[in-house]
């Protein structure tokens, strides 16, 4: 029997996620330097594949590979201290490893970050499919449309496109990708009928004549119907446009910040979007909060843990990402000027976050700010007993409205091995985990909604209002525009 809370309701029970990326420290700069780290082995086949196995035997629901494709040099207007730090650099290509981790799991579901400014819609329509067949419908895609100068000055760019167009060429992007995975060909024109030759049906394949402002596509798709047809859709953006970006097409969402409260802000502002523009249901858009535990078996023995890995966080790194993710440069600041009172209000507003959730500092320095985001980068640090640790998520589940949680580590792998040892027993005891997959074997959208049978998008997403499906005649499914 589902154990209950004092309302008498069934409890919600959270989503497991790992939060990693193709590179050293990734949320915990400088940890590579720990001797237990083993986070700079990123480039090994191995370190993939038995991290897939590690999670799967913990039933992590699914892996989140985040990318960027440029490195961060707003902090000393130089890519110096993120060479020097290994502050997420080097990074490889993370959609590449996904076959490898795939092959030796069943349901783990793998989210993988790939942008819609610098690739072609054809293109990562192809490369989507081919994996969502090799992973037999694990894939998700983390949809981005880049933030970093250093990566425009690569791909054919002195700057950025400005943000708002970013959006609107993310929004075209995306009705791309639908049409060729959704309304190109119909669920059955493969036929593989020995008897006539008949590989596929012609008459079940279309082009979809695309043509925009940024993009112009005659189809078909290159690739047949994959298991889920769309990869399952992730999102993390946290402007007003990428809420409404969000609230259209994110089934899930990542979401970072120090305090529930902003996280619960955020999240209902989407929602509400999703129900009253676009007609989704927005309860079932499921956001996940970043979070870096620090567990031991006794109080003292994760404080010393904790401090432990404080002494080899690199300050310099950290100052490196804060740049990238905000475009605020620290080495402006004098060593002991307040940040709270600075007149930028993207720091203001940031350092402002981070005082709420870590109170006992009285003053926000740049020295301050780095050491705080040295270890869990933008979102909470729990640190304590598993079930210290385990109330501080519930809390966290109650009162920011997620739906689970975005586990970053310290080290690597080592920190994965504390929650699935010790956290995820205590969150089991509590009835908030599964001890299994809710369809064992089954696609990333399958066990993402709890629902067997449900491996494409659910009928109010607008990607369903391209779906051919079987049965339905060239001449009555007509593609969306």
């Amino acid at each position: 029997m589902a154990e209950t809370r004092q309302n008498g309701q069934p409890k919600r029970r959270f989503m497991l996620n790992a939060f990693v990326m193709m590179c050293s420290g990734h949320q915990a700069p400088g940890l590579w330097q720990h001797p237990d780290d083993r986070s700079s082995e990123f480039q090994k086949l191995e370190h993939w594949v038995e991290l897939a196995k590690l999670l799967e035997k913990y039933k992590f629901h699914g892996v989140f590979i985040a990318d960027v494709l440029g490195g961060y040099d707003v902090y000393k207007k130089s890519l110096a201290p993120a060479i020097a730090t290994g502050a997420q650099w080097p990074v490889t290509e993370p959609l590449s490893v996904v076959p490898a981790m795939a092959a030796v799991t069943k349901t783990l579901g793998f989210g993988v970050t790939v942008s819609t400014t610098y690739e072609q819609p054809y293109h990562l329509a192809r490369r989507l499919s081919t994996v969502d067949h090799l992973t037999n419908g694990r894939l998700g895609w983390n949809i981005v449309t880049s933030y970093l100068d250093s990566a425009a000055r690569n791909l054919g760019r002195n700057e950025q496109l400005g943000h708002d167009e970013r959006y609107a060429q993310a929004e075209e992007y995306m009705k791309v990708v639908y049409k060729l995975l959704q309304s190109s060909w119909r669920d059955d024109a493969v036929k593989l009928d020995r008897k006539t030759g008949i590989y596929t049906d012609p008459d079940l394949v279309r082009q979809i004549d695309h043509q925009g402002k940024y993009f112009n596509v005659a189809g078909p798709h290159i690739v047949d119907p994959s298991p889920q047809r769309t990869p399952l859709l992730l999102q993390a953006g946290a402007s007003k446009a990428g809420k409404v970006f969000a609230a259209q097409h994110a089934e899930g969402i990542f979401t970072s910040a120090h305090a529930p409260e902003v996280c619960a802000k955020n999240l209902r502002e989407i929602r509400q979007i999703a129900t009253e523009q676009f007609g989704r249901d927005g309860s079932l858009i499921k956001a996940l909060a970043l979070v870096t535990p620090i567990l031991g078996r006794t109080e003292e023995e994760a404080k010393a843990k904790y401090d432990d890995y404080k002494q080899y966080a690199s300050l310099e790194g950290a100052s490196t990402l804060f740049g990238g993710w905000t475009g605020v440069d620290l080495d402006q600041y004098g060593e002991d000027e307040e940040l709270r009172h600075v007149e930028s209000n993207a720091v203001r507003s940031t350092v402002e976050g981070y005082a709420r959730f870590s109170p006992a500092n009285s003053k926000w320095t740049k020295q301050t700010v780095a050491e705080h985001v040295s270890l869990g980068g933008n979102g909470p640090v729990l640190v304590g007993t598993p079930a210290q640790v385990a109330d501080g998520l519930e809390a966290w589940f109650d009162e920011a409205g997620v739906d689970g949680f975005n586990f970053a580590y310290a080290i690597f792998p080592q920190s994965f091995i504390d929650i699935g040892e010790l956290l995820i027993p205590e969150l089991q005891k509590r009835g908030l985990v599964s001890d299994d997959y809710a369809v064992p074997g089954g696609t990333y959208r399958e066990n993402f909604y709890e629902t067997k049978g449900q491996a494409h998008p659910r009928d109010d997403h607008v990607a369903s209002q391209y779906h051919w499906r079987s049965g339905v005649p060239s001449g009555e499914h007509k593609i969306p525009e």
